[in-house]
């Protein structure tokens, strides 16, 4: 994906910078309950160590000892010497031990790792957001917004959020959330803009050809198509428009040649959505992190449609939610399957291949 060089200037050295290891420990001091509710230095960490050495210990130690005899008695008898199962008793004895050890050692540095990992992260996003004016707020959250992302499944949570005030209220977070259960479990990750807008506009999206799939649109939300809009010029290559029923010249007087020009330049490769006096940003990869370039290609992306993006003189509650449809290219391939499988268990399918042997 192509990002554009960022047309507004901001302070990104506290996401390069070395960090002061004194400051960073005052602050992991301050947000040390923070990290705990996250599983780190609590004992929701270290209980399945405990539980995975015992287990080893109880068992995997019965197991090698009998290993080490059996072993011990083939020297034994191969050599004729008394001394060799003296050795081997030995060994069954200290070499668990030496095990757990290097098991223990290697779990620990590795939870300090990852640890000081995510310490370091929140300090510099902390850092990188005081030197830019907004606000950054570690941990997770259930972010309580009205776009499509925020409704979907369970395990929903909001992280990395990164906030600012003017002109307007804006922000930078990941999300997840989770859908199906057991082996069908799976989990979505998305990083979103939230920009608080002047007015209510109709709720209007922007699904963006570039990240959709074989199968259609990469949203978790089908809308009717007969909602759909097409714009002039090149437009509807970058973007599928939606918008509700009757509010096609409200979605005309947003989107002019000049916005269409802007959302194309800096937000192609984005799925928008307008909900109420929300816009949104989607896009199926992390937002608010530590590389300098993807900032760049934010701060671009909200200053220049939001610049010029002007309400319509007035938005009735009919337009305030568009009218979802069926994902009909997923209702066709599961549909294809099904009908294999019921063909398999039928026994049609050899039915019809035997029509052409011989």
């Amino acid at each position: 994906m192509t990002e554009p060089a960022a047309s507004v200037s901001f302070d990104a050295r506290p996401l390069v910078d070395p960090v002061d290891r004194f400051a960073l420990q005052e602050y992991v001091q301050r947000h040390k309950d923070v990290a705990k509710g996250l599983g780190f230095g609590s004992a929701a960490t270290v209980v399945p160590i405990v539980i995975g050495v015992a287990f080893f210990l109880a068992f995997g130690g019965v197991f090698f000892t009998v290993i080490v005899s059996i072993i011990s008695s083939l020297a034994s008898t191969a050599t004729g010497s008394a001394v060799t199962p003296i050795f081997f008793a030995a060994l069954s004895g200290i070499l668990p031990v030496v095990i757990v050890a290097v098991a223990a050692t290697i779990a620990i540095l590795s939870f300090r790792r990852t640890t000081r990992a995510l310490n370091e992260r929140w300090y510099r996003l902390d850092r990188f957001a005081a030197a830019n004016g907004m606000t950054f707020t570690p941990g997770q959250s259930t972010a309580s917004l009205p776009g499509m992302i925020f409704g979907v499944g369970s395990a929903r949570a909001a992280s990395d959020e990164v906030r600012g005030e003017q002109p307007r209220f804006v922000e930078f977070a990941n999300y997840q959330y989770t859908t199906g259960s057991g082996k069908n479990r799976t989990t979505h990750r998305w990083g979103y803009v939230a920009i608080k807008l002047d007015a209510p506009l109709p709720n209007i999206v922007l699904d963006a050809t570039s990240n959709n799939s074989l199968f259609g649109s990469n949203l978790p939300a089908t809308f009717d198509r007969d909602q759909k809009l097409s714009l002039e010029g090149d437009f509807d290559q970058h973007f599928s428009l939606y918008c509700p029923e009757g509010y096609e010249q409200d979605a005309l007087y947003l989107f002019t040649p000049d916005i269409m020009a802007r959302f194309i330049d800096h937000a192609a490769a984005l799925d928008v959505e307008i909900v109420d006096d929300w816009l949104f940003l989607y896009g199926k990869r992390e937002f608010s992190g530590l590389d300098p370039a993807t900032w760049a290609w934010l701060f671009s992306v909200v200053a220049a449609p939001t610049q010029a993006l002007r309400p319509p003189p007035g938005v009735a509650l009919t337009g305030r939610r568009l009218k979802r449809g069926v994902p009909w290219g997923a209702v066709i391939v599961f549909g294809f399957f099904a009908a294999f499988w019921l063909a398999g268990q039928f026994g049609l399918i050899d039915l019809f291949f035997g029509m052409f042997s011989p």
